[in-house]
């Protein structure tokens, strides 16, 4: 090395960030980006939060003011007194209890009865090889893209002849089959992540299809499973049009349909009519609370697997 490139004896090195050389600031920009960022997300959420809980809480509010109070200052206004008195009266006046029942009847049957479908449906076109396995997904999946509009005229008529009109199992039969693409639909996509080397050494060991499926594949599924139970516990339970379209009968309806009892031809009582859909949701919000790990499990899980 020469003296050259080593420099005059006592001479002092160039460093980076004397005042010679100011350093360039590259990350600066990108810091500043980064934070105009996760500002305007933070933004968003409470925006959407917001949005979200004004309904709710508008409604919670109606449901604790007396009728002759609101119907005096306006329901934009601030209160003078709050009771519980509507959500008694919307319980005795309207029956709600029975009318609970009437929804456990659809949505418990339609909710196991659509996963236990869509689970063996899922295993076949995910798990197996075959010539038809993704026409077949295409076919459930497309189920969904109908509108339920579209089919009401020959559905009424069908179900007049078959006699399934104005009952539960009608009911319980029409939100199986709209609730069964999307389930297969992500439950093949999540058994897709499972190993297949656990079906194989099953296969080596003498296992048989259904064991495979009962005892290896639908435990590890339990994820997904409880998400989508909490999903179609929440759209079952919450279904308004098949419910007034193929239920004649007001004592065979469903809760949310039911809440038309509360309305009156000339006076409407909407204070009751705001405290009885509160008390028609407490069952989705015991569901979500009691599947919420699983529920939570079952999204982060499918989406870190590859």
């Amino acid at each position: 090395m020469t003296t050259a490139s080593v420099g005059a004896p006592g001479a002092q090195p160039r460093r980076f960030g004397s005042a010679g050389a100011q350093p360039r600031r590259f990350g600066s920009a990108g810091a500043r980006r980064r934070h105009v960022g996760s500002a305007a997300a933070h933004l968003f959420m409470i925006v959407a939060l917001v949005l979200w809980l004004t309904p709710i809480v508008f409604a919670l509010y109606i449901a604790l003011r007396p009728i002759s109070e609101t119907n005096k200052l306006g329901y934009v206004s601030l209160p003078r007194s709050l009771t519980l008195a509507n959500f008694a009266d919307a319980w005795s006046q309207s029956q709600m209890w029975r009318f609970f029942l009437n929804s456990a009847y659809v949505t418990v049957p339609a909710v196991l009865v659509t996963l236990f479908l869509a689970a063996m449906f899922a295993y076949v076109v995910s798990r197996l090889t075959f010539r038809f396995n993704i026409p077949l997904l295409i076919l459930f999946t497309a189920g969904n893209l109908l509108p339920q509009q579209v089919i009401i005229t020959p559905l009424y008529r069908i179900y007049l002849a078959i006699g399934l009109y104005n009952s539960y199992a009608g009911l319980i039969v029409i939100n199986i089959s709209f609730q069964l693409g999307f389930c297969v639909f992500v439950l093949s996509n999540y058994m897709k992540t499972i190993p297949t080397e656990i079906d194989e050494a099953a296969l080596l060991d003498g296992a048989t299809l259904w064991t495979r499926f009962w005892r290896l594949t639908l435990p590890l599924c339990r994820p997904a499973l409880a998400a989508l139970a909490t999903l179609l516990t929440t759209w079952i339970y919450n279904d308004f049009f098949w419910a007034i379209t193929l239920i004649s009968t007001g004592d065979k309806r469903p809760i949310t349909s039911a809440l038309a009892n509360l309305q009156g031809q000339f006076v409407s009582n909407q204070n009751m009519i705001a405290a009885a859909a509160l008390i028609a949701a407490i069952p989705t919000l015991v569901v979500y609370v009691l599947l919420q790990k699983q529920f939570i499990a079952g999204l982060s899980l499918g989406s870190s697997k590859g």
